[in-house]
């Protein structure tokens, strides 16, 4: 790590981006980080003691909604990004943030304290910190960074009681969406990003083991953002429930597009619908919980990648 970050250029970096909302007020998340890097030796020992300073200083407070991450989060994002930036496929060991220091103040969205809900913090959050630390340091080593991906997990559950035993049943899954494109390539479409680990789930399992029937499960076609290297598409996912069932969605990046780099545009936001059995459809939020009954849908499509490089 620290014969990466001595080909990082010294200097001072700072970024800045948003989740939506919290689900509960309208107001946009504000998360800031400005990364210093910092290669001189003030101790006379031949190297410093931490080459880069990730300072969050600046974020929002911590709000109502399940948005807020831990300490712990945070940190894990830092440590992902500057993982994924060494040219080796290095174990992750604590080592590697020796020379690397995490300011995450108390009481803020980077860094929540009792007794604030951090559910969201951990599968929306953590996206949130990736891209705002990538945006940052595309300014010191542009050649190196890819634009935003889909920034959502897209977390979707669905709950009720399936007639065929009686029993109540839960089921909870995460959609994939476009990859940002790099500096020489076009971003993936259709696959989880950053962090997550999640697997798709196959239609015909998800239909025999639930009460519930996949009506579409495709790529979200053109909505890969324009460049000199196209951003990934989003997913398609809509799922009609057989039985009445409670229907929660938290996911992220439905008021502005996951961005592009290099003049490139931003990706195409995401959306979500409910088709009621009347076949009337009703926008909903990122963020809500609403009942369905049976014959009626969700539709969901997961945002796109942001480009890479002007046309």
């Amino acid at each position: 790590m620290r014969a990466f970050l001595q080909q990082v250029p010294a200097g001072e970096y700072v970024a800045e981006d948003f989740l939506d909302n919290d689900g509960i007020s309208e107001r946009p998340i504000k998360i800031v980080v400005k990364i210093t890097v910092d290669l001189r030796d003030t101790r006379g020992r031949g190297r410093p003691p931490h080459m880069v300073i990730v300072d969050f200083t600046g974020s929002d407070p911590q709000v109502e909604g399940s948005v807020n991450a831990v300490a712990a989060i945070t940190y894990s994002a830092c440590f992902y990004v500057f993982r994924c930036l060494l040219a080796e496929d290095i174990p992750a060991a604590a080592g590697l943030m020796r020379p690397i220091q995490v300011i995450a103040p108390e009481g803020t969205i980077v860094n929540a304290r009792p007794p604030a809900a951090v559910a969201g913090g951990n599968v929306e959050t953590s996206q949130r910190i990736v891209d705002v630390l990538l945006k940052a340091l595309a300014q010191a080593i542009p050649d190196r960074i890819p634009a935003a991906a889909s920034g959502t997990m897209n977390n979707l559950t669905i709950g009720g009681i399936d007639p065929r035993t009686g029993e109540p049943f839960t089921y909870y899954e995460t959609i994939a969406g476009g990859m940002g494109a790099r500096p020489g390539k076009p971003g993936v479409s259709g696959v989880h990003t950053h962090m997550t680990n999640s697997l798709n789930t196959p239609a015909e399992a998800l239909e025999y083991a639930y009460p519930l029937r996949v009506r579409s499960y495709s790529l979200r076609s053109g909505s890969g953002s324009q460049g000199k290297f196209r951003g990934g598409d989003g997913i398609v996912r809509e799922i009609e429930v057989l039985t009445d069932c409670e229907v929660t969605l938290l996911a992220d990046r439905r008021s502005r597009g996951p961005w592009g780099l290099a003049g490139a545009k931003d990706g195409l936001p995401g959306t979500a619908t409910v088709i009621r059995s009347d076949g009337s459809r009703e926008q909903m939020p990122g963020k809500f919980s609403t009942r369905l009954r049976p014959g009626e849908r969700i539709r969901i499509e997961t945002p796109s990648g942001g480009g890479w490089g002007s046309i």
